[in-house]
């Protein structure tokens, strides 16, 4: 079980700040001399909380989306071409994307629709149904990621092999598609989510601003159980009664008693 400093949890927790903890374990492994890439995660450990399955309409704004940027990356080559101006950091990122490039996201879009969004195409299938090279493709997945396409999970599995203990081999990898955000303008303004409404937004605010003066008016041990759940809340909340009463012992004039918290 993971270890929880409960001073430094306690700290932050009456300051408003976030508590720490150590981040997850990725469920990679690192299997020195193992043929397995960085990063990779077993098949089938994952794939249940990765995939999601395409909202109706959503695979035809992402193709919409990268159709025109590619029309607006072919207008970047002109302009860089011309030598008009210097293209930005992100306008040269823009440039990778090319028609293969669209080519490639069409097919794991084709992939995803047929397969409620599980998606984990080999790059033999993907060049064999797009007749692209494999550098290409490679090339293509790259810059689809980069610019917030594709989100890319590398897999491994355990094969059977002679001796004792498992082995694992690289497998193919798990894609999800999504609509990036800096994108958004070049689809077609009909295509485009709809705003939220002001009143909705002005009243989400307000509840914001309700709950942070509704915790503001509690007693440490008040803020720990409404904040924080389970055994950490529990514990927080003991912790709180007993700042609580040094706080209201103090205020009372009297000499705080020096015992320790239970």
């Amino acid at each position: 079980m993971e270890a929880i400093n409960i001073g430094g949890a306690f700290t932050s927790l009456l300051s408003g700040m976030p508590v720490r903890r150590k981040p997850a374990r990725s469920g990679a492994l690192r299997h020195t001399g193992a043929p397995v890439l960085r990063n990779s995660i077993e098949a089938g450990t994952f794939e249940e909380s990765f995939f999601t399955l395409p909202a109706a309409g959503e695979l035809h704004k992402i193709y919409a989306t990268a159709k025109r940027a590619v029309d607006e990356a072919n207008r970047l080559r002109r302009v860089a071409r011309s030598g008009e101006r210097t293209l930005t950091v992100a306008e040269r990122i823009l440039l990778g994307l090319t028609e293969k490039g669209l080519r490639v996201l069409e097919e794991l879009l084709t992939l995803a629709r047929l397969n409620k969004g599980q998606v984990y195409p080999s790059y033999e299938y993907l060049m064999d149904r797009t007749s692209i090279g494999r550098a290409t493709i490679t090339r293509a997945l790259a810059t689809l990621e980069r610019l917030g396409f594709v989100i890319r999970q590398r897999r491994f599995k355990r094969v059977a092999g002679e001796g004792a203990g498992p082995r694992y081999h690289q497998t193919s990898n798990a894609y999800r598609m999504q609509l990036p955000q800096r994108l958004v303008t070049l689809v077609p303004r009909w295509l485009r989510p709809a705003p939220i409404p002001v009143d909705l937004e002005q009243h989400h605010l307000e509840q914001i601003g309700e709950t942070k003066a509704m915790l503001a008016t509690l007693s440490c041990k008040e803020f720990a159980e409404a904040t924080v759940g389970g055994a950490l809340g529990k514990i927080l909340a003991r912790l709180g009664a007993g700042v609580d009463r040094v706080e209201r012992e103090a205020h009372n004039g009297t000499q705080p008693l020096l015992e320790s918290i239970r």
